[in-house]
């Protein structure tokens, strides 16, 4: 009896400790993840061939990020929740106001290639990533670095990619398959 309780004790106090360390963590992710919200995935419009494509939508952003095109609310309408800001002191005389710098133009970019198509929001100084939607069959892999992003399908040995780069210039798409 003595044997059994001694052996008893370890896998008491291992299931005791598991099930805190498991409670533990599951409260830590539920309480992370509990105010986010996901978006769900939206389709880009195909065109044929021959016809003009529909005016091209908004760029679709996750909603962790606000995308760089919105401005924040007039200062004239805080919103119910945030106190209004202090009035901003005015500059000195003869000085003049200067404006605040403006906001890069963004556009999106669809690519249709071999395994499937690929759609980047893309600036003058920047791309991101909106969607790669692989084609039946195929995989996609993304990777995503500060000067680059790249977006590439494959299937066995077959291969293509979107790749694009803007480091010190202007973001170019370029266009690799295997």
């Amino acid at each position: 009896m003595a044997g059994m309780r001694q052996a008893l004790v370890p896998v008491v106090a291992w299931s005791l400790a598991t099930g805190a360390a498991v409670t533990l963590s599951w409260w830590g992710v539920h309480s992370v993840m509990a105010g986010t919200a996901y978006d769900p995935p939206r389709a880009v419009p195909l065109t044929a061939a021959g016809r003009t494509p529909p005016p091209t939508p908004p760029p679709l952003v996750p909603a962790t990020r606000r995308p760089e095109t919105f401005s924040p609310p007039p200062a004239s309408a805080p919103p119910a929740t945030r106190p209004a800001p202090p009035p901003s002191p005015s500059p000195p005389a003869g000085a003049s106001a200067s404006s605040p710098a403006p906001r890069p133009s963004v556009r999106l970019r669809s690519y249709e290639i071999t395994g499937g198509r690929a759609v980047f929001s893309v600036t003058g100084t920047s791309a991101s990533l909106v969607s790669a939607t692989p084609e039946a069959g195929w995989q996609v892999q993304t990777w995503s670095q500060p000067e680059w992003v790249r977006v590439t399908f494959t299937r066995g040995t077959q291969e293509s990619s979107v790749f694009y780069t803007w480091n010190g210039h202007a973001p170019t798409a370029q266009f690799d398959a295997r």
